[in-house]
């Protein structure tokens, strides 16, 4: 039998409860170390929609991190922690700084935020931001991971370089080689398009055509006849490969193509680090609890800010104190396991901040695979096949 001492915190405590251990309260420790945590986020325009079957959803990641703090609060009252999640929403017209500088600046040394990359990047770097140890749950750049990176930031999400390559380790094991790359014209779509090429590059795939969809959708034509007048090609191709993180055109492609071929990238078979159709190692169990909470489907940014909550919670009850350098240290070792409901142990990249993890290959009602694919091998770990590996990070945070 394995040693409880190996097994996540969460896990430990759900043997006592079966165990009847828990139910006692004796088994309770008196609260001698109390854990303050800030989420920040901004409130979002609602963009354009192309369909009424998907609601815009306006506090993505706020639920995922008061379920996280549920769950370090069952650990911690029987080892004497108390996790506190302080929620601050800023107004669209607000300022993200200013409210940084009057409600959490020296009052937190643990910041989740949800924010876009150009917020994320103005934060990170005021001073008393760099005291602090902050948790992005919000953004996919590589830049970020790489040439702008702070030493003071973890991320959680996969970068767009770590769901281009598990795309691209799909389309080896299917040899699905050659590809038609379908770029938007939003700068979100450079950068993924970027990421797929990099991929290609890296993993021996074709790359037989590129084009830029600059149409506007109108509904005086079909779909059917511009898609298809699209996607005409004299190079024949295995799959249709399209970058389009706003929905704008992507869900037009499938099934409109002039020969019949799979979409995969932003729309059709997608990688993503979280999907409702996902259920194995114990996933349906929280996204039932997420459900309940909820009354919808845990999106992405909830996963991201539940795992960012319950690694604070695992690293300061593995290392019994709140000392911010001490848990950094921690989180930062190969010691740390989060038990993220993917199979693998989550853990992070000593060299970027980022969160090493399996990938969800999705479409839309279907959990298709989940990267790494079988085969790809890491002489460390197999997460690390995907995104930057140490050698090719340009990353220099860990190196101050």
């Amino acid at each position: 039998m394995m040693p409880l001492i190996n097994l996540p915190s969460i896990i430990i405590v759900n043997i006592l409860l079966i165990l009847g251990v828990a139910n006692s309260e004796s088994a309770y420790a008196k609260t001698n170390q109390i854990i303050d945590i800030a989420y920040l986020t901004q409130e979002q325009v609602v963009p354009p929609s192309l369909s009424n079957l998907d609601p815009f959803i306006k506090d993505k990641g706020v639920i995922g991190a008061e379920l996280g703090i549920d769950d370090d609060n069952t650990t911690g009252k029987f080892i004497g922690q108390q996790f506190n999640l302080k929620r601050i929403v800023v107004p669209i017209d607000g300022n993200i700084i200013r409210v940084f500088d009057k409600e959490i600046s020296k009052k937190f040394q643990y910041l989740v935020i949800n924010l876009s990359a150009s917020q994320a990047t103005q934060l990170v770097d005021l001073p008393a931001a760099k005291k602090m140890l902050l948790f992005d749950v919000g953004t996919i750049d590589d830049a970020l991971r790489n040439e702008q990176c702070r030493s003071n930031v973890l991320h959680f999400l996969p970068s767009r370089a770590m769901r281009a390559d598990a795309l691209a380790q799909y389309m080896m094991k299917k040899r699905w080689t050659k590809w038609f790359l379908v770029v938007g014209s939003r700068q979100e779509d450079l950068l993924f398009a970027n990421a797929l090429k990099r991929s290609a590059k890296r993993f021996g795939l074709e790359i037989v055509a590129e084009k830029t969809w600059d149409h506007t959708y109108d509904k005086r034509r079909t779909a059917q006849s511009d898609v298809g007048v699209f996607t005409q090609l004299e190079d024949d191709y295995d799959v249709l490969v399209v970058a389009d993180e706003q929905g704008q055109f992507g869900e037009y492609l499938d099934y409109r193509t002039w020969v019949p071929r799979p979409v995969i990238g932003t729309q059709g078979l997608a990688a993503t680090a979280w999907h409702k159709t996902h259920e194995q190692w114990g996933a349906i169990q929280i996204q039932n609890r997420f459900k309940e909470k909820a009354h919808r489907w845990m999106e992405e940014q909830d996963y991201a800010a539940y795992l960012a909550v319950r690694a604070i919670g695992e690293a300061t009850t593995r290392t019994k104190t709140n000392d911010l350098s001490k848990v950094k240290e921690y989180m930062l070792s190969d010691s740390f396991a989060l038990q993220g409901y993917k199979g693998n142990p989550l853990s992070f990249r000593s060299w970027d901040g980022q969160l090493r993890q399996p990938i969800l290959l999705a479409a839309p009602r279907s959990l298709v695979a989940v990267a790494p694919i079988e085969g790809f091998l890491h002489p460390k770990t197999e997460l690390d096949t995907l995104g930057y590996d140490q050698p090719e990070s340009l990353c220099k945070w860990n190196k101050e």
